[in-house]
């Protein structure tokens, strides 16, 4: 496993992932009763336990405690903080207003709905943060494949590789309501969804690599920006009537406009970082005089 350490990581994810989510696909078509929403969220926990354990394994007790604390490793500078927390949810709601007929039927910031946000978006922030694409997937793609890749690949093509790799990741979430599939869906959510999907997902891990190389490797700032990509999609989409439903081509829509806001600013930070996304390598130790 150490001599493949990637191989052994992305294996031991997608493992996790596909068997994990098995009774809860099989539930959306039918084959399965009951409620199996526990596994869709335990499935998502692959990452993080494939690298819990390669960083185990790498680096022992060390590795651990150099990941904890990267982690809780918050203080990242209040710009950072400004951009996770704040620029990343309006950059995605940017996309999806942006989008024809997407202000259709919306009733304007009332106080009572101004209320209810201030308490529904704090509150699903933290569930996600724990356990909805934050922390159960950050600790793997950033927390251990990343820098192996980035060191090997280099920064550019290393994150268009990591984004591929999490994109296919998702791919059995095709089948369920969770990426709108499901019966009656037909091969819409592959030939349509997938592909939008595909590239949201390399937009998402631009950003998330610039931000994760300008903080330090701070693995707090990645898993709090990955949230707030998750939480908007939660919390203030569904505030669109347009965009109500998880399905069809609302599904295909919402996809549209993250892809949009996300994108705006990934070919930004490509353009200006010159594909380097902020990485500075550690120079290479001098050899010593004889």
């Amino acid at each position: 496993m150490l001599k493949h350490p990637l191989f052994s990581y992305f294996s031991m994810a997608y493992a996790i992932k596909f068997i994990v989510l098995i009774p809860y696909t099989l539930a959306a078509w039918g084959i399965l009763s009951g409620d199996w929403n526990a596994a869709f969220v335990l499935a998502t926990f692959g990452p993080f336990v494939a690298g819990i354990i390669m960083v185990y394994l790498a680096e022992g007790r060390a590795g651990l405690s150099r990941l904890l604390h990267s982690v809780v490793q918050w203080r990242i500078g209040w710009k950072w903080l400004l951009f996770v927390f704040a620029a990343i949810p309006a950059l995605v709601m940017f996309g999806v207003i942006i989008q024809p007929g997407a202000l259709a039927g919306f009733q304007g910031l009332t106080s009572h709905l101004m209320t209810s946000l201030l308490v529904s978006y704090p509150v699903t922030y933290v569930l996600v943060w724990f356990a909805g694409g934050g922390l159960d997937e950050e600790v793997g793609w950033r927390g251990f494949a990343w820098p192996i890749m980035q060191t090997r690949y280099g920064p550019l093509w290393g994150v268009l590789l990591l984004g591929v790799l999490h994109c296919f990741w998702h791919l059995e979430e095709f089948l369920t309501p969770a990426q709108g599939g499901g019966p009656g869906t037909g091969w819409t959510p592959f030939v349509t969804n997938l592909p939008i999907f595909l590239v949201f997902v390399l937009f998402v891990n631009i950003v998330l690599t610039w931000v994760y190389n300008h903080t330090r490797g701070s693995l707090f700032a990645v898993i709090s920006a990955h949230t707030s990509v998750d939480t908007s999609g939660a919390v203030l989409v569904p505030l669109l009537p347009a965009f109500g439903a998880a399905t069809g081509q609302s599904a295909t829509s919402v996809l549209l406009g993250f892809g949009v806001g996300l994108g705006a600013a990934a070919l930004l930070i490509l353009f200006l970082t010159r594909g380097r996304l902020g990485y500075q390598p550690l120079p290479s130790p001098k050899s010593s005089e004889p």
